[in-house]
């Protein structure tokens, strides 16, 4: 009996959520933007449009009398930042020959179920390099986090004054905001000496970027693998976990404050920046960057279809979304940590 579209299709929508889920336990940076209010929702446009205090509005009198004529100059404070959105889809493919070739509809879906997991763990590593690191080779229209490697990444390795960090944020100058306070992130430079700097460095931008913060605090420290491991031997006599099975995750973590501290491979390293300084955590306040994705885009499977002209059919996994910035001094970056 030869196996419908609808069975191969009910197959894949049946499995998508649990494969959405580990796609998210799998990815630290995704897992916890979801669990903590860093993934918002749009329904359409052509464009992300997120709206930025770039001035003050009025100006303050001071009153010695009480007569003095009050100022009414005031401005315009609201600037738009403007994203495109990043589009991107994955077939998943089966042809008449191999239908033949693996007789039995168990064997057909299994198949199937075996090509949705393969496809899933493409995206999901493609989508993870490219936020954290900014170097994949295929999703170049999406943000990253990685103010090295392109003018528009988010957390820069220069001094946060309009000379240090020149990075365009939704096509926005940093330098238009006052004091430059609210698009320049935090950073710390580790002297590549981590067991000297590192945890006075941690603490250093805790403040820093509390104090900056419109709302919430960082609670995610995002570290490169060396990263991590140098926090652990800084701990080693008092090290601390927290269990993040109240996040639904289900495994253990370091933490640093309130942020959970997990490593990420793809951080990347001094080769990935060129020969500068590899970046060893990210400190990141989802009230600060998040990750817009479309209501009807968020990895959605379609129906399988024939090809036409050919004996195969498809279907495909499509996802519509973009890394946004609002704040950025409520985050930071730790470089050039990677030795102890």
């Amino acid at each position: 009996m030869p196996i419908s579209n609808e069975l191969l299709s009910s197959t894949l929508f049946s499995i998508r959520d649990g494969e959405v889920d580990e796609l998210f336990q799998r990815v630290p940076f995704l897992d916890f933007a979801k669990k903590l209010g860093g993934i918002e929702y749009e329904d359409g446009g052509i464009k992300i449009q997120r709206p930025l205090a770039v001035s003050n509005h009025s100006t303050i009198t001071q009153l010695a009398t009480g007569y003095e004529p009050v100022s009414l100059a005031v401005q315009d404070v609201m600037q738009p930042a403007l994203y495109e959105w990043s589009d991107f889809v994955a077939p998943i493919v089966i042809t008449k020959k191999e239908e033949l070739e693996n007789a039995g509809e168990k064997a057909i879906v299994k198949i199937v179920e075996a090509r949705m997991r393969n496809v899933m763990g493409l995206l999901r590593r493609e989508i993870n390099k490219q936020l954290v690191a900014g170097n994949s080779t295929v999703l170049t229209s999406l943000g990253t986090l990685n103010g090295v490697l392109t003018t528009t990444g988010f957390l820069e390795q220069g001094t946060p004054t309009a000379a240090g960090q020149t990075n365009l944020v939704g096509g926005l100058a940093r330098s238009l905001v006052p004091d430059g306070n609210g698009l320049f992130n935090r950073i710390f430079d580790a002297g590549a000496a981590f067991g000297t700097n590192g945890i006075r460095g941690m603490h250093q931008i805790a403040a820093e970027t509390s104090a900056r913060a419109p709302l919430g605090d960082v609670k995610l420290v995002l570290a490169s693998e060396a990263g991590y491991a140098n926090y652990r031997r800084a701990l080693f006599t008092q090290e601390r976990y927290i269990d993040e099975k109240q996040l639904n995750a289900g495994y253990m973590s370091l933490a640093f404050g309130n942020a959970a501290v997990v490593q990420d491979v793809f951080m990347p390293d001094a080769t990935v920046n060129g020969g500068g300084n590899a970046a060893t955590m990210y400190f990141i306040n989802f009230d600060g960057i998040k990750l817009v994705m479309h209501s009807s885009g968020d990895l959605v499977v379609s129906p399988f279809e024939y090809i036409p002209g050919t004996t195969a059919r498809s279907a495909q996994i499509y996802w519509k979304g973009q890394l946004i910035a609002d704040n950025l001094s409520s985050c930071a970056l730790l470089f050039n940590g990677e030795a102890f």
